[in-house]
C-alpha cells in the first residue's frame, strides 16, 4: 500500500546537464523535493517510484526515449503522472503520449509558470488518485471481515432495500437484520449504504 503521507517528489529526467540543473533550480525554488536523471534506464534502475510526485521527462535520450519509459512505467504499473518535454515533438508524438495517460507535453523553450503549474496539476491528481486506491484497498481489507450474512444484507441495502424487504428477501427477521447491518457498518467504518454502494461500484462489487 502507498503512503500518501510522503513528501511528493519530482523527478526530471533529461540527458541535457544544463537543462537538468535549470529545472531544478525552477521546481525547488517552488518548494518542492527535486531529484534528476540524466538517463531513463538509471531512473528505472533506482526503483525510485514510492513516493508521490510526477516526472518531468524529456522526449529524446540515448539508450530509451521518454517514449520508451511512458510505455515501461504503464507495463511495470507504476502511476506517477508524466509531463513530457520535448523540442522536436509533433502532434501525432503528443496525441501519442496523452493518449497514455501524460498530463501535457509542452515544447521548449518552455515558459517557467507554465511548467510550475503543470508540475502542480500532475502532483494534486497523483496525491488524489493515491489516496483513491488507499481508500479502496482498506475498503476490501474490511469487507473480508464480514460474515456471508452480513454481506448479503449490506448488498441489498447498497441496492436501496429496506431493513424490511431484506427480512422478507433474506426469510428473516427486521430486527436481525438491523443486526447484521449495524454490525457490518461497524467493520467498514462506514455510516450509511451511500458510502457502501459508493465503495461497492469503484471496487467492482466484490461482495
Amino acid at each position: 500500500m502507498v503512503d500518501t503521507s510522503l513528501k511528493p517528489l519530482i523527478r526530471v529526467i533529461d540527458d541535457d546537464d544544463a537543462v537538468r540543473r535549470s529545472w531544478a533550480f525552477l521546481i525547488e525554488s517552488e518548494g518542492w523535493d527535486v531529484v534528476t536523471y540524466s538517463d531513463a534506464l538509471d531512473f528505472i534502475a533506482s526503483n525510485d517510484f514510492q513516493r508521490p510526485g510526477c516526472l518531468v521527462l524529456d522526449v529524446r535520450m540515448p539508450r530509451m526515449s521518454g517514449l520508451e519509459l511512458q510505455d515501461k512505467l504503464l507495463e511495470i504499473g507504476v502511476d506517477l503522472p508524466i509531463i513530457f518535454i520535448s523540442g522536436h515533438g509533433d502532434i501525432d508524438m503528443a496525441v501519442r503520449t496523452l493518449k497514455q495517460g501524460a498530463i501535457d507535453f509542452l515544447q521548449k523553450p518552455v515558459d517557467d509558470q507554465r511548467l510550475l503549474n503543470t508540475i502542480s496539476s500532475a502532483v494534486t491528481k497523483n496525491l488524489n488518485h493515491r489516496r483513491n486506491e488507499m481508500e479502496l484497498s482498506t475498503f476490501r481489507s474490511r469487507l473480508e471481515q464480514l460474515t456471508q450474512r452480513e454481506r448479503e444484507v449490506i448488498r441489498m441495502v447498497a441496492q436501496g432495500m429496506s431493513n424490511k424487504l431484506v427480512a422478507e428477501n433474506l426469510g428473516i427477521s427486521e430486527k436481525t437484520v438491523q443486526v447484521h447491518r449495524g454490525s457490518a457498518y461497524r467493520k467498514l467504518d462506514l455510516h450509511n449504504a451511500a458510502e457502501i454502494a459508493r465503495l461497492l461500484l469503484r471496487s467492482g462489487d466484490p461482495l
